[in-house]
Formats: C-alpha cells, sequence, structure tokens
C-alpha cells in the first residue's frame, strides 16, 4: 500500500472502533440499571459516534487520493461487510452484566486517552486537530469507568466477584490495543500515527492503580485474541451490524 491507503486503513481502525462501541452502548438504551447510568452511557455512545464522524469525513478525503471517488461516512459505516471493518475485537464484545460492560469501557478507555494524546501531536494537522477534540470528551470517559471498576469491585461480595470475572474474561482482548503492524509502522516512522506498543507500559501501569484501588486483581495471561486490524472478527460482529445497518441495506439511499 502508498501512503495515502496506509493512512485510509488507519483511519478506518480508529473511527470503526468508535462507531462499534457506539453501538454497543446504544443497546443499553432503556435498560441501564438506573436512569441516570442509561442517560450517562447513552452519551459517552454519542461522543464515541460524533468522533466516528470525524474520522470516517476525513478518510472519504484520503480515499479521493487514490481511488475513482472518496466513499461518505454513511458509506463508510453502513454498507461494509464485517470482513471490511478494522475494529478491535474488544469493542464488539457483548454488553454482557453491567460489570462486562464497564469492564470493556475501562479497557478501551485508558487505552483510548494514551492513543489520543499521542496522536493530538500527529504531524498531519487534521489527525491531530480530530485526536485533539476527542480528546477532552475521552478524559471524562476514563474518570467515568474507572470511577464504575471502583464502586463494583470494591463494593458487595456479589459485584467484586463480577467485575473480576469480567475484568478476567475480556483481558484477552487487550493485547490487540498495542500491535504494531507494518501500517502502524510506516505512519509512525512518518510522524503521523503513533507507536502502539509504547502504549502497553503506561496503559498497565494505570489499570494496575485503579485495579489495586477497586480490590481487583490486574490478570497475567499472556495470550491474546488478535485479527480485528485484519478484518478477521468474531460472529458477534456480523449480529451488531446486520441490526446497525438493515435500513441502509433495505432501502438504498434512503434519507430523512
Amino acid at each position: 500500500m502508498n501512503r495515502d491507503e496506509q493512512l485510509f486503513d488507519y483511519l478506518l481502525r480508529i473511527a470503526d472502533s468508535d462507531l462499534v462501541l457506539a453501538q454497543r452502548l446504544g443497546e443499553w438504551v432503556g435498560h441501564g440499571p438506573v436512569l441516570e447510568e442509561d442517560i450517562a452511557l447513552t452519551n459517552v455512545g454519542l461522543d464515541l459516534l460524533g468522533q466516528a464522524r470525524l474520522w470516517y469525513a476525513y478518510a472519504g478525503e484520503v480515499e479521493t487520493r487514490f481511488a475513482a471517488r472518496g466513499r461518505c461516512e454513511d458509506e463508510l459505516a453502513l454498507l461494509r461487510d464485517a470482513s471490511e471493518f478494522r475494529n478491535l475485537l474488544l469493542v464488539e464484545r457483548p454488553n454482557g452484566n453491567y460489570a462486562d460492560t464497564i469492564a470493556r469501557q475501562f479497557y478501551f478507555d485508558v487505552w483510548h486517552r494514551l492513543f489520543l494524546f499521542q496522536l493530538s501531536r500527529s504531524g498531519d494537522a487534521r489527525v491531530g486537530e480530530i485526536a485533539a477534540k476527542a480528546l477532552k470528551e475521552v478524559r471524562y470517559h476514563v474518570e467515568r469507568s474507572a470511577d464504575w471498576v471502583i464502586r463494583l469491585g470494591d463494593g458487595t461480595d456479589e459485584s467484586h466477584a463480577k467485575m473480576q470475572a469480567a475484568v478476567d474474561e475480556l483481558w484477552m482482548y487487550t493485547g490487540e490495543m498495542f500491535e504494531s503492524d507494518a501500517t502502524d509502522q510506516a505512519l509512525t516512522i512518518a510522524g503521523i500515527g503513533c507507536d502502539a506498543s509504547a502504549l502497553a507500559h503506561p496503559w498497565r501501569e494505570q489499570l494496575s492503580s485503579i485495579l489495586s484501588e477497586a480490590t481487583l486483581t490486574l490478570p497475567t495471561g499472556a495470550w491474546m485474541q488478535s485479527g480485528g486490524k485484519r478484518g478477521v472478527h468474531t460472529e458477534q460482529l456480523g449480529h451488531l451490524l446486520a441490526e446497525m445497518q438493515w435500513l441502509q441495506r433495505a432501502y438504498p439511499g434512503a434519507q430523512w
């Protein structure tokens, strides 16, 4: 791939992860444990959806540099099959119980803040601007999910057990966030992207601090699932996209 194709793929990885996680959080609407949390989850999902739109819009512009035309954000979000998505496997995991949702969000949020901070310094002005804007929202996301990890971990015996089980269960999906392939490496050298592997140590340190306060144990498993960046996904993504994309697929070109 040339530089523009690499950048396009890189932007899709970011946008797809935001979009898929936003869709997962949207599934909680009307089902949150309390009204305040129902609203809070919706707001976090809307933040991520807004960020995804910015990344998709830029991806479409970049696509025009090497393709006949650049797809708009709706086409990129709603008219690609699962194998074309580049999101992290972590974000497509089902919501499960509330501890499962919080553990997934916590793992992602801590990584997301570190990742966006580095991208805000990108040599690509557009990447830097979008990352800096998103970072303002994600700082709140981290505070919120960390607070819930502590509340559930250091709560009742039942909430502690469920939170620990969720942290353990999702651990195998976290390694992918720090994988650095040819695209990552090329864009890092070009000063556009960031070295994903360099985020692993600070991410683990921040996790250790929060989990310790929550009286939870940091998992130590070394084997990790991967494939999302290459379009290899779990069956859950297909189910999610079928629900998310059905209107546009059933009525092509439909507009409100």
